[in-house]
């Protein structure tokens, strides 16, 4: 009975140093190069609605229902969805606009579960003739939720997703 108490107490002991220890702030991004100017690729990019065209989750649910408040490609311009189990419910408010430089955003998550992150789209411009694009966001995790990003690899789930976003978005830039 004693050896069962001292594992239990072990091991809520290493979950509590784990939870202390665990990282809490998290950033992924991904880049493409783009062969258009950066002024064409930012008036593209500032418009949240054009994300409908290129974005990996706008093809997960097709049929998601999304509703807006303001004005597109200005500050305070919120796009919210809400979508079956691979999209959820959320919305994206945008927070700061740089002109060919960047489009920074709110994204508040209520389903499957609560959080939020900063995003970003950030844009270099490498040549009159091409752009290289920065799709990212950071956030929080706060504790005890860190300890289960030690379990999901979220580099590797949506890394891919934006990888594949970015493809997209440069195909429709490059042939307009």
């Amino acid at each position: 009975m004693m050896a069962l108490l001292y594992v239990f107490i072990g091991v809520v002991v290493s979950l509590i140093i784990v939870m202390f220890i665990a990282p809490q702030n998290f950033e992924l991004n991904r880049s493409i190069i783009i062969r258009k100017p950066v002024s064409e690729v930012f008036q593209y990019l500032k418009y949240i609605k054009n994300q409908d065209d290129w974005s990996p989750w706008k093809k997960k649910d097709p049929n998601m229902k999304q509703s807006y408040v303001g004005t597109d490609g200005n500050i305070g311009f919120i796009s919210k969805w809400e979508g079956n189990k691979d999209v959820g419910m959320g919305e994206q408010e945008i927070l700061s606009i740089t002109e060919n430089e960047s489009v920074n955003s709110k994204l508040r998550f209520f389903k499957p579960w609560k959080s939020e992150s900063d995003a970003y789209l950030r844009l270099t411009e490498l040549s009159v003739s091409q752009t290289k694009v920065t799709w990212g966001f950071m956030g929080k995790n706060p504790i005890p939720f860190n300890v289960f990003m030690l379990f999901f690899n979220m580099d590797k789930t949506v890394g891919k997703d934006f990888e594949e976003g970015l493809a997209s978005l440069k195909q429709i830039l490059e042939k307009q």
